[in-house]
């Protein structure tokens, strides 16, 4: 199985969710090689339940994953903390969005919910939880919050847009430098929102996982390996560019439409 922990389907938290080009996606993610997918969008995202409505109509969902096609999709949604970074959880479709309705009063930037209450939350579920680039300068989580609660992750991501910002080398040694201290493995995300992305980062895992709790198992067990590409720097480049053209017209569309 190779699966990418760190995706999303839309181009940016305002724009709408577009059938099609979620289909776009999917079908180039699967080109470059993926086989699985964490869809982690962000959870203040316009219409949030728009994705799983879909989801739930067009896909088959098993046991933990959606079925799209062959690929695996498995539902997550990444979360804004008041401290100052953001969090990737990744568990059963029910699971998710009951987390997503109990953040519903803090999607504010200024009613963001604190860290450790973030824990106590996705505790009461099985959903694997992983600290996003930890070191992004906009949202740098492992500078805001102690080493003891970090440890109440599972995980770190080693994200795609921080290795093409700060270089490979130096990105990979800052987190394997806090990963080790704190005794937290790293899994590999890719962050895109634009497909020419897929592929910068993946995870290579011995076997197929069919929900969160084997994919922490086997992320605990180190039963993967994470592999970045040679063409990471055209992939982030090329969709960060294509991202930002794309904001820009669908804003003003938008704005032909209201």
């Amino acid at each position: 199985m190779i699966i990418d922990f760190h995706s999303h389907v839309k181009i940016s938290k305002k724009s709408r969710f577009m059938p099609d080009y979620f289909h776009e996606m999917m079908e180039e993610a699967k080109q470059n090689g993926l086989t699985a997918l964490a869809l982690t969008e962000h959870f203040n995202t316009i219409r949030f339940f728009d994705i799983y409505a879909f989801l739930d109509e067009q896909y088959t969902y098993v046991d933990g994953f959606y079925d799209v096609d062959g690929l695996k999709l498995f539902p997550g949604i990444e979360v804004d903390v008041q401290e100052v970074g953001h969090i990737l959880l990744i568990g059963d479709r029910k699971e998710v969005c009951s987390l997503r309705e109990q953040l519903a009063s803090h999607l504010e930037e200024e009613h963001f919910i604190h860290f450790d209450l973030l824990m106590d939350l996705a505790e009461q579920y099985s959903l694997l939880k992983i600290g996003a680039h930890p070191y992004r300068d906009s949202t740098p989580l492992a500078r805001n919050v102690s080493k003891t609660q970090l440890k109440r992750l599972d995980a770190l991501d080693l994200n795609g847009k921080d290795l093409y910002a700060k270089g490979v080398e130096a990105c990979q040694q800052e987190l394997t430098t806090l990963a080790d201290e704190i005794g937290l493995p790293i899994v590999g995300g890719s962050d895109t929102h634009q497909f020419l992305q897929y592929g910068s980062i993946v995870n290579e895992f011995e076997h197929d996982c069919h929900n969160s709790d084997e994919l922490k198992q086997a992320i605990l067990q180190k039963k993967y390996q994470l592999k970045i590409t040679d063409q990471l720097s055209l992939k982030v480049k090329s969709a960060t560019l294509v991202k930002k053209y794309m904001k820009k017209y669908l804003q003003e569309v938008d704005t032909v439409f209201l």
